[in-house]
Protein backbone atom coordinates (compact mmCIF):
# COMPACT_ATOMS: atom_id res chain seq x y z
CA UNK A 1 0.00 0.00 0.00
CA UNK A 2 1.34 3.87 -0.87
CA UNK A 3 -0.53 6.80 0.57
CA UNK A 4 -0.24 9.88 -1.46
CA UNK A 5 -0.79 13.52 -0.55
CA UNK A 6 -2.31 16.22 -2.75
CA UNK A 7 -1.35 19.52 -1.04
CA UNK A 8 -2.78 21.88 -3.52
CA UNK A 9 -5.99 19.93 -2.13
CA UNK A 10 -5.31 20.20 1.29
CA UNK A 11 -6.85 22.95 3.55
CA UNK A 12 -5.13 22.21 6.69
CA UNK A 13 -8.17 20.75 8.60
CA UNK A 14 -5.10 18.29 10.75
CA UNK A 15 -7.35 15.71 10.98
CA UNK A 16 -4.93 13.19 9.14
CA UNK A 17 -2.33 13.93 11.99
CA UNK A 18 -4.34 13.44 14.44
CA UNK A 19 -5.82 10.25 13.45
CA UNK A 20 -2.19 8.90 12.51
CA UNK A 21 0.51 11.22 13.41
CA UNK A 22 3.25 8.39 12.58
CA UNK A 23 2.42 9.07 8.66
CA UNK A 24 1.13 12.75 8.41
CA UNK A 25 2.36 15.81 9.61
CA UNK A 26 1.77 19.52 9.20
CA UNK A 27 3.70 22.57 8.21
CA UNK A 28 3.75 24.97 10.77
CA UNK A 29 3.63 28.03 8.59
CA UNK A 30 0.90 27.06 6.22
CA UNK A 31 -0.77 24.38 8.00
CA UNK A 32 -0.27 21.70 4.89
CA UNK A 33 -0.31 17.94 5.32
CA UNK A 34 3.35 16.70 4.65
CA UNK A 35 3.99 12.75 4.80
CA UNK A 36 5.99 11.39 7.05
CA UNK A 37 5.76 7.77 5.96
CA UNK A 38 4.68 6.89 2.21
CA UNK A 39 4.13 2.89 2.87
CA UNK A 40 3.10 1.99 6.35
CA UNK A 41 2.27 -1.10 7.56
CA UNK A 42 -0.04 -2.63 10.40
CA UNK A 43 -2.29 -0.36 12.32
CA UNK A 44 -0.64 2.67 10.76
CA UNK A 45 -1.74 1.47 7.20
CA UNK A 46 -5.27 0.90 8.37
CA UNK A 47 -5.63 4.37 9.86
CA UNK A 48 -4.24 6.08 7.07
CA UNK A 49 -6.86 3.79 4.76
CA UNK A 50 -9.44 5.14 7.28
CA UNK A 51 -8.33 8.90 6.75
CA UNK A 52 -8.41 8.41 2.51
CA UNK A 53 -11.48 6.90 2.49
CA UNK A 54 -13.76 8.98 5.45
CA UNK A 55 -11.93 11.67 7.25
CA UNK A 56 -10.01 14.16 5.13
CA UNK A 57 -12.52 16.59 4.08
CA UNK A 58 -10.58 17.90 1.18
CA UNK A 59 -9.91 14.10 -0.09
CA UNK A 60 -6.23 15.57 -0.35
CA UNK A 61 -5.12 12.03 0.91
CA UNK A 62 -4.93 8.89 -1.29
CA UNK A 63 -4.39 6.00 -0.73
CA UNK A 64 -3.20 2.81 -3.92
CA UNK A 65 -2.49 -0.62 -3.46
CA UNK A 66 -3.13 -3.58 -0.62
Amino acid sequence: MRVHVDRDRCIGAGLCVMSAPAVFDQEDESGLVVLLDETPTGADAGHARKIAEHICPSKAVRVTGG
